[in-house]
């Protein structure tokens, strides 16, 4: 079993920003791809980051040059760094870890980020 927390999320103005992280804990032998997805009510959960352990990143467009992933792999930890947010980027975003290529994955209980001014 592998654990995840969650922290960083808040409130945050438009043009600020804000930083998420997410520990790995647990029965831990690798961490296959690390990363970031969010939801708002009504629609369906969808990826905003992921970082696998070789370094391979995958964005989605709407955030592609104003966010950043990246990972400490020594902390088991991924962090998500959300630069220019825009009202549209208020979701609740959740953390997810791959352990391995073709096992399951997990998911942390979600953090609130909400864009207003």
């Amino acid at each position: 079993q592998v654990q995840l927390v969650e922290s960083g999320g808040g409130l945050v103005q438009p043009g600020g920003s804000l930083r998420l992280s997410c520990a790995a804990s647990g029965s831990i032998y690798s961490l296959y791809r690390m990363g970031w997805y969010r939801q708002t009510p009504g629609k369906q959960r969808e990826l905003v980051a992921t970082m696998t352990s070789g370094g391979f990143t995958t964005y989605a467009d709407s955030v592609k040059d104003r966010f950043t992933i990246s990972r400490d792999n020594a902390k088991n930890t991924v962090y998500l760094q959300m630069n220019s947010p825009k009202p549209e980027d208020t979701a609740v975003y959740y953390c997810n870890v791959k352990p391995t290529r073709f096992g399951n994955d997990y998911w942390g209980q979600g953090t609130q980020v909400t864009v207003s001014s």
